[in-house]
């Protein structure tokens, strides 16, 4: 999953044609990674990347006090429709506009792999508090399931491996040791649903119409070959990391 400077940049710029399908389809996150995430007593968290705020809604459903950062201004108009209880800030992880030593927990979904860790890293160490936690999250297709790997096989797999958040983080010496925990759950798509999600996926959203037209096909045969009382089941396995900031590190 991690990629390169530019790639990052275009890739990344490339949601805001789709915040829409992002929204609609995207799935979010079960409840219980969420509160391994962050915790069940109410906290300051920064949901860092927010996108259209699926993590950022289950935050403030578990009480905390939710700063949402999101660049992207299409993305942001669905925070502040969906989660009004949350602050929302444009910003980024290169520089998060919040001062020093301000959160408990900074969370980022789906978006750590879009991050310049050298310069990220040390601005998420900056906001947050001593003790504090960085909390980092993916949902992933279930490829065990021989329709899913064959989902993935026509849009691209998605995997989080090692340097995706261990690695970038050990790196830094700016955290402790990094625990992880996976939670399985699943989504029920209608066709229309399903092809909106592979819409809103990165690699799918930077190409022309004409590039997606033979996927966004085969997509559908799938949909058509697997779907009972009009939908399918999208098995997915939640993926969670969290690290404490290093007690060395000065805000």
């Amino acid at each position: 999953m991690i990629v390169n400077r530019d790639e990052r940049r275009g890739r990344a710029s490339s949601f805001a044609a789709v915040a829409d399908a992002y929204e609609r389809a995207r799935p979010g996150y079960p409840a219980e990674a969420v509160r391994w995430l962050a915790g069940e007593q109410p906290l300051d968290v920064v949901d860092l990347g927010a996108g259209t705020g699926k993590l950022t809604r289950s935050l403030v459903a578990l009480g905390h006090r939710v700063v949402a950062v999101e660049p992207l201004a299409a993305m942001r108009a669905w925070i502040e429709r969906t989660a009004p209880a949350a602050q929302v800030l444009a910003g980024s992880a290169e520089a998060i506009p919040l001062p020093g030593a301000s959160a408990d927990v900074v969370a980022s979904a789906q978006a750590f792999h879009w991050f310049d860790h050298a310069v990220a890293l040390p601005e998420i160490a900056r906001v947050l508090r001593p003790g504090g936690r960085l909390a980092l999250v993916w949902n992933t297709r279930d490829d065990r399931v021989p329709w899913v790997a064959a989902l993935s096989e026509a849009i691209g797999r998605e995997t989080v491996e090692s340097r995706d958040a261990e690695q970038p983080l050990a790196a830094s010496g700016l955290f402790g040791p990094v625990e992880r925990a996976t939670f399985p759950f699943s989504q029920q798509l209608d066709r229309e649903t399903l092809l909106q999600l592979v819409l809103s996926r990165s690699y799918c959203a930077s190409r022309t119409p004409e590039e997606r037209e033979p996927v966004l096909r085969r997509v559908g045969e799938l949909f058509d070959e697997h779907a009972r009382g009009g939908a399918v089941e999208l098995p997915y396995v939640t993926q969670c990391f969290r690290a404490t900031k290093a007690t060395a590190v000065c805000s």
